[in-house]
């Protein structure tokens, strides 16, 4: 059964669109320029990857904080491609869904290590999943700043709230 599990995957898939879907709003240069006060979103996308690569690879079977992660070069400031983006993007986020895609709900129980910490699978999934929200919400917010009036929402525009409840879409993530 994949009750919980696929519900977890399903709000991974949603949160993953929310960020693409801000991301694909801003021109090359944008996704490489900072906030004063914080991160590129080449840089959360840097970390974002680094981390759904180390906590997912072989992830029943190993710490997972790899050896090979190197944390702290996630967040150096980098100009890259759209295209260098994306596939940083998609290799994390492959891994993650391949390892959600082995896993049901009887391992929920079953104990993982993070950063030699035991923890439940259950409970990894879930700081994973609360993990990349956060960084979503952060690359939403620069998006939205970047853009400024040219924002196209992503979620239910101000004053946009009647008309949506008399038709729910997003409720529910994609399956």
């Amino acid at each position: 059964m994949r009750l919980v599990v696929g519900s977890i995957e399903a709000e991974y898939r949603r949160y993953r669109l929310l960020a693409e879907g801000a991301m694909e709003q801003l021109s090359e240069e944008q996704l490489s320029q900072g906030s004063a006060v914080g991160n590129s979103i080449a840089t959360i996308v840097w970390h974002i990857s680094g981390n759904l690569e180390s906590r997912f690879t072989d992830f029943l079977g190993s710490d997972g904080e790899k050896p090979w992660r190197d944390r702290d070069r996630e967040f150096l400031k980098r100009t890259v491609s759209r295209a260098e983006l994306r596939e940083k993007w998609d290799r994390g986020w492959s891994v993650l869904m391949g390892t959600l895609a082995d896993l049901d709900d009887g391992v929920l129980q079953r104990e993982v290590t993070i950063r030699g910490v035991p923890l439940s699978v259950l409970e990894a999934l879930q700081r994973s999943l609360t993990h990349v929200s956060y960084h979503v919400g952060q690359i939403v917010f620069l998006a939205k700043e970047l853009r400024g009036g040219r924002w196209n929402y992503l979620t239910i525009p101000p004053g946009g709230t009647a008309a949506y409840n008399k038709n729910p879409t997003n409720e529910k993530p994609p399956g």
